[in-house]
């Protein structure tokens, strides 16, 4: 039996081996679950228009429940290698035939635009678990280190003292934060486009809203044409992978320069390791460069997704179906395979806070402190304490002082040059230049102070608290739909329960 009278031939060589069968291949193994929950949703729309009794429909549900990849493959002749065409020819060779009436008024474009929105739905679910488990780990181990000094960076110079609690809690809002937008993008997205038809809705009386509900869908996308056209929910989650890929990139490239024999600040096990063919003495992290190589692609991905699409005409196109949304695919691969190994990468994680600590008390970073006590306590206008305590620093460098050996007199001298007296220069260094106080010093919200930052941690865990049951409810209501759509075929008996699916009438 043909699926087409309006072409002859099959499809050529290159043009399956090329295009055809490679797609096939990728919607057999990722789609085709998500293909039979529609086609079941279908059956049961079906049933309620009265063009199949619930025998037939459950004999097809049957059927479809049976179909594995394996017993599907691209056959130009067969199926002219579409995935649509081999579901209808393994239902229809089954024990029982089809009813008349199966795939009337039907058409690819809503079956497959709904298909790849449900994959989405489910990468996006999986997704935010594998963020909520890196944002939590990265706030544990920020609960083991909040009072030890370490520098904190600007313009890649030292600049003022931190703590690794305190970084590290930058990374845990940072996927804190992106958890939460991925929610709000997922529930903004989650309108079924299923019953548009090909682009201008259908001629059966299609009930949108139950066929949304039955696939777990908050309600129907309202437009036909937006449904069947419009991939902007592609765009919309591709931005939000690429922003936290960013960001990821950013706090994976710290690791990379504190890891470093130039810093010595992390150290990281030898299970993640690696050597130097040519230098015995190396031990290389490599598994920093994945991370932020894989968050690369993450970031190239939204770009190539977008490219894609831009200049295309609004309708339904494979260009931005299939050519545009494989790069989405690819995304969710490149950041879930990032994400675990920032995961692991973090989890065993060793901060050497002893060289952290040195490095504070090597470098001047209380200077901004030592300016604030000669205006707050000595009187001196802010912007000449600024020069007088960089003059104390350059003098103190050139003098072969540390921050850890202060020049009481020294002070005193600079400030006597500026036409002001400092009263106990010494005691006003020691407290400026102590790593322990700095930390300490910070009294606003959202700082480094050990209390702040618990208080941020703890703020933390409520939101992701909160996330992980959300995003169990969006889970649940997935399973649960497909569960009332197996239940409701099952029903033989209308009214056993198919309270939801009362035949109607049709006239076609």
């Amino acid at each position: 039996m043909a699926v087409t009278g309006r072409i002859d031939g099959v499809p050529s060589e290159v043009w399956n081996e090329e295009v055809l069968a490679p797609q096939f291949g990728y919607e057999a193994e990722a789609l085709l679950p998500h293909y039979v929950s529609i086609e079941k949703v279908l059956l049961l729309e079906y049933r309620r228009m009265g063009l199949v009794d619930p025998q037939g429909a459950a004999a097809l549900a049957g059927r479809l429940d049976g179909l594995t990849p394996e017993l599907i493959r691209a056959d130009p002749r067969d199926n002219m290698s579409d995935i649509f065409f081999a579901m209808e020819r393994h239902v229809a060779r089954g024990a029982t035939a089809p009813f008349a009436a199966w795939h009337v008024d039907r058409s690819r474009n809503d079956f497959q635009a709904c298909g790849q929105l449900l994959s989405c739905r489910e990468n996006i679910r999986a997704l935010a678990a594998d963020l909520v488990a890196l944002g939590r780990t990265a706030a544990a181990r920020a609960a083991e280190l909040p009072d030890s000094p370490m520098p904190g960076y600007t313009h890649a110079q030292a600049a003022q003292t931190i703590t690794p609690a305190f970084y590290l809690s930058a990374l845990s809002e940072e996927t804190l934060g992106a958890a939460r937008r991925l929610l709000a993008t997922y529930d903004e997205i989650d309108r079924s486009p299923l019953g548009a038809g090909s682009m201008a809705g259908q001629e059966l009386p299609w009930d949108r809203e139950r066929m949304a509900t039955l696939l777990g869908f908050r309600e129907p996308q309202a437009h036909a044409l937006v449904s069947v056209a419009s991939r902007s929910w592609a765009l919309a989650v591709a931005s939000e992978l690429s922003n936290f890929a960013v960001a990821l990139s950013r706090f994976t490239t710290d690791l990379m320069t504190w890891s470093g024999a130039g810093f010595g600040f992390v150290d990281f096990p030898d299970a993640l390791a690696g050597i130097s063919a040519a230098m015995p003495q190396k031990r290389n992290f490599p598994v920093l460069e994945r991370i932020r190589g894989r968050c690369s692609h993450v970031v190239g991905c939204a770009t190539q997704l977008a490219f894609a699409q831009h200049g295309t005409p609004y309708a339904n196109s494979v260009e931005v179906s299939k050519e545009a949304g494989q790069h989405l695919r690819a995304q969710f691969a490149a950041l879930r395979s990032a994400l675990r190994l920032a995961h692991t990468t973090l989890a065993t994680a060793t901060f050497r806070t002893d060289r952290m600590r040195e490095a504070c008390e090597g470098d001047f970073l209380g200077a901004f402190t030592l300016a604030n006590l000669l205006t707050l306590e000595a009187g001196v206008p802010w912007r000449t304490a600024q020069v007088i305590a960089g003059a104390y620093v350059r003098a103190a460098i050139a003098g072969g002082l540390t921050a850890a050996t202060p020049d009481g007199p020294l002070l005193a001298a600079i400030a006597e040059e500026h036409g002001h007296r400092v009263p106990e220069p010494a005691e006003l260094l020691s407290r400026s230049f102590d790593s322990d106080r700095a930390v300490r010093i910070k009294h606003s919200a959202g700082s480094t102070h050990p209390d702040a930052v618990r208080v941020m941690l703890a703020a933390q865990e409520d939101g992701y608290r909160e996330l992980a049951g959300q995003w169990r409810l969006r889970d649940e209501a997935a399973r649960v739909a497909a569960a009332r759509v197996d239940a409701l075929l099952a029903a033989v008996d209308t009214a056993a329960g198919d309270t939801a699916g009362e035949t109607a009438t049709v006239t076609p």
